[in-house]
């Protein structure tokens, strides 16, 4: 199991595990000698690299001398971190974003050339998985687009993240699927910049030389401090997730230049609706 493919609880679970034994002031070596463990046991469960069990964590903590109201919220952490997201039984979305997706409170999206897709429309995001994965039949295609369709309800459930989305504008002129389904795609982004949750931005061309061109990424923050931003970046090579406190920063820069660069939300609408209106 690599770091990438953990869930946010199983990440919190290995945050809170080595924090609490350098709490209890002891190595990592101290620790595994006293569990009677291998030194790679315990590193892989703080390195994020394998999921405790339950009874595993309880030793864990009864050594670093835990509490019992806080040891109680970590084994029940400790219970959640195993089980399965409901995207994982679609067995469509490679890695674990859509798990980090689901669990941030704050996702920041630029897409320079493609509708992000948390705001594409069943027949936009039809025509790209249908791009995507040609060699797959009808009932393969609808499967990936019943999921994907499926994932947007995060923007409108009880407490959903905040999304803010900046769309370069190549983004609006390329009529994926034909003008028609392009024109509802636009009329969809109007809609969903409607939502008290939403933000959308545009990138114009008339910006020129800008942060960000390079390729689009997108940036998780978590409810609990406990867990640090995420970026995430997905090419035809596969998917790259920056964990480390600099790759994040250096990501929040060129997003804010190209945030500032964008036009503002509301003559972002007014692009996409002339536009649509075209």
């Amino acid at each position: 199991m690599t770091p990438k493919s953990l869930s946010v609880r199983a990440r919190r679970l290995a945050t809170e595990l080595k924090r609490r034994r350098e709490a209890a002031g002891l190595t990592v070596e101290q620790a595994a000698a006293q569990l009677n463990w291998s030194y790679s046991k315990l590193i892989r469960f703080e390195g994020r690299r394998a999921i405790p069990k339950v009874g595993d964590v309880a030793r864990i903590l009864e050594l670093y001398g835990v509490p019992g109201g806080d040891r109680d919220s970590l084994l029940q952490l400790a219970r959640e971190a195993h089980q399965r997201g409901w995207w994982e039984d679609l067995g469509v979305f490679p890695g674990s974003y859509v798990g980090l997706e689901d669990s941030a409170s704050l996702i920041r999206s630029w897409e320079p050339n493609l509708v992000a897709g948390l705001l594409q429309s069943e027949e936009y995001a039809r025509a790209m998985i249908e791009t995507g994965i040609p060699e797959r039949g009808p009932e393969e295609v609808q499967r990936h687009v019943i999921a994907r369709m499926a994932r947007k309800t995060l923007l409108s459930r009880p407490g959903a993240p905040d999304f803010h989305a900046i769309l370069g504008e190549a983004v609006l002129r390329q009529q994926v699927g034909g003008p028609k389904v392009q024109r509802d795609q636009l009329y969809a982004l109007r809609s969903a910049a409607g939502r008290p949750n939403v933000t959308i931005q545009v990138l114009p061309y008339s910006a020129g030389a800008s942060n960000g061109l390079e390729g689009g990424f997108v940036h998780l923050e978590f409810p609990d401090e406990i867990d640090p931003p995420i970026s995430y970046m997905e090419t035809l090579a596969g998917e790259t997730y920056i964990e480390s406190a600099e790759g994040n920063r250096k990501i929040r820069l060129a997003w804010d230049r190209v945030a500032d660069a964008a036009l503002s939300p509301e003559e972002s609408v007014k692009l996409i609706t002339d536009l649509a209106k075209e």
